[in-house]
């Protein structure tokens, strides 16, 4: 199994790498089974918190560098 990482795609959604715990607003935690997940960076996902590739389709941009 992969080591724990987040990484941020350019104009695209965290890529999360397992095993993380992930917590909703109310501190509960969600049940995730895959060893990797996409989280919504665009805020237009119909599927939040996950992404569903909505970013495409709004021309989502944002760059992010250490």
């Amino acid at each position: 199994m992969a080591e724990p990482s987040i990484t941020i795609r350019d104009n695209g959604p965290y890529v999360v790498t397992m095993p993380v715990e992930i917590l909703d607003a109310k501190g509960n935690p969600l049940t995730i089974t895959r060893e990797r997940i996409t989280l919504c960076r665009c805020g237009a996902s119909n599927n939040k918190p996950f992404c569903d590739g909505t970013h495409n389709k709004i021309n989502f941009e944002s760059q992010v560098s250490a």
